[in-house]
């Protein structure tokens, strides 16, 4: 085997051990308690496309040059953020369509994120 075909392998195993990982953390991978065989596969399997519809849903508005890694607790806290945000706005009639305002809108919904 080639040292490129390894060096594949364990970039996907990193990978799947990302999705597991983010599945575990926020998807309520281990929050199942059936028992039967087919509720258990079904429990799996909407965890790990919830993250992936994430991912989706996060990438597909940013253009593929300016993506950086994904990672599940900024795209947590970024949703947070903006609805607490717009909470905020509307309760407090802020016109966030101002031009002072943008800059602080957009700094405001990614306050405490990492990758994003």
């Amino acid at each position: 085997m080639l040292a490129t075909g390894i060096l594949e392998y364990y970039r996907s195993r990193f990978q799947i051990e990302l999705e597991y990982r983010d599945g575990k953390q926020f998807a309520g991978l281990e929050q199942c308690q059936a028992r039967s065989e087919n509720k258990l596969n079904f429990h799996f399997n909407a965890s790990l496309t919830s993250i992936n519809l994430a991912r989706i849903s996060h990438w597909l508005s940013i253009p593929k040059e300016q993506r950086q890694a994904f990672s599940m607790t900024d795209i947590k806290t970024l949703y947070h953020n903006k609805i607490l945000l717009e909470r905020f706005i509307d309760v407090f009639a802020i016109n966030p369509n101002t031009r002072k305002n943008q800059k602080i809108v957009k700094e405001l919904i990614k306050y405490r994120t990492l990758a994003a």
